[in-house]
């Protein structure tokens, strides 16, 4: 048996952290989707600046809309959304089948929003209802600015991927968010089912170290983190509160693995899919670490719902000077930067494109 099928029979979601129109057009996804247990999708800004820029799979339908008078921000949410609305139809057959807990795509909102409640709101609420599927997520980063309106989002009916988690105080923040908007629907006679993730960022954990610890510990403190949140999780799972909501007809918010692609070219380039294999969460993989994975990747022991040894380990890396809770916050803050950065470069990308192609019809 191959190594994805293993993992998804294991009980977690495999879902690729990329999206294309190339993919889309060739019949990729959907061999990823029949061939390599792919069961979800995942974008932001950096994945759409990529594929727009280095390909022409977009320039007919940016021209179209620029003759339409569509310009910027809302020329690549009309992109965006039409690609993603087609991943959504391929994966429909999944989110029916499993009765709504899986075969989700993510959108996210403007990262210029990411310390802006009210925008945040108001763009998640836009974004979902003009896809018009039930299968797609919004993302809204889980920075403190981003937690009321991930409540909000939820209270309203729309489902959330919260982006940009990076410790056990940041998941546990913003899966009490979550629950929050579900309580709210429970008291308010409303159906409480409201699809949601916690995306948590790994492999940053990692680099942001690699040349401040001792060569025992490179490539350790994303996996430890990691099981310190899993510890979180499944104890929140258990928890009188969330039972309660269970009661009435609540769905849990399942845990998301993401940056999960090894930086480190000297370790394994399946070292966080193997170190995370955990029943009732997700993977999301970049396309290359799920085709290593595919090829070569083995499932071996499951994550301890206890954590493992992630304690131990944390406190080795306290010894050698890492202050796990300042670095979270800073990797949470250089994460919100970088998506604004990708969104700029993106909308330049657009821009450009879009006035070169004006050029070429007007000659």
């Amino acid at each position: 048996m191959k190594a994805t099928k293993a993992l998804h029979d294991l009980g977690q979601s495999i879902w690729l952290d990329n999206i294309t129109r190339q993919v889309l057009d060739s019949g990729t996804l959907k061999h990823y989707i029949d061939d390599l247990s792919v069961t979800g999708l995942t974008s932001n800004p950096t994945i759409f600046d990529h594929a727009i820029k280095n390909s022409q799979d977009y320039d007919p339908a940016i021209l179209e809309k620029v003759k339409t008078g569509k310009s910027g921000e809302a020329l690549f949410f009309e992109l965006a959304v039409e690609d993603l609305t087609r991943a959504a139809k391929l994966f429909r057959q999944v989110h029916d089948r499993t009765d709504g807990v899986d075969g989700f795509v993510s959108l996210e909102v403007s990262p210029l929003l990411a310390y802006d409640t009210a925008s945040t709101l108001a763009a998640a609420k836009d974004l979902h209802a003009r896809a018009g599927q039930p299968n797609l997520f919004i993302k809204i980063p889980g920075t403190k600015e981003g937690l009321p309106a991930i409540e909000e989002a939820i209270f309203a009916g729309v489902p959330i991927n919260v982006t940009l988690l990076f410790s056990d105080d940041q998941y546990v923040a913003a899966a009490e968010a979550y629950m929050r908007g579900v309580e709210r629907r429970i008291e308010a006679g409303l159906n409480p089912v409201v699809g949601s993730v916690a995306s948590v960022f790994i492999s940053r954990w990692d680099g942001a170290v690699a040349s401040k610890v001792p060569a025992e510990l490179r490539n350790r403190l994303g996996i430890a983190v990691s099981g310190r949140i899993y510890k979180a999780y499944r104890s929140l799972l258990g928890s009188a509160r969330w039972q309660r909501a269970f009661n009435f007809g609540a769905r849990p918010q399942r845990l998301l693995w993401a940056s999960t692609g090894t930086k480190d070219p000297k370790a394994s380039d399946v070292l966080y899919i193997q170190a995370l294999a955990s029943p009732f969460t997700v993977n999301t993989m970049p396309e290359g670490t799920l085709k290593a994975f595919h090829d070569h990747g083995e499932v071996g022991a499951i994550l301890a719902p206890h954590g493992g040894d992630c304690e131990a380990v944390l406190a080795q890396f306290a010894k050698a000077g890492i202050d796990v809770n300042a670095l979270a916050a800073q990797l949470q803050a250089d994460g919100a930067k970088s998506f604004v950065q990708s969104w700029n470069d993106l909308l330049s990308v657009i821009e450009s494109k879009s006035a070169d192609l004006k050029t070429v019809v007007a000659h």
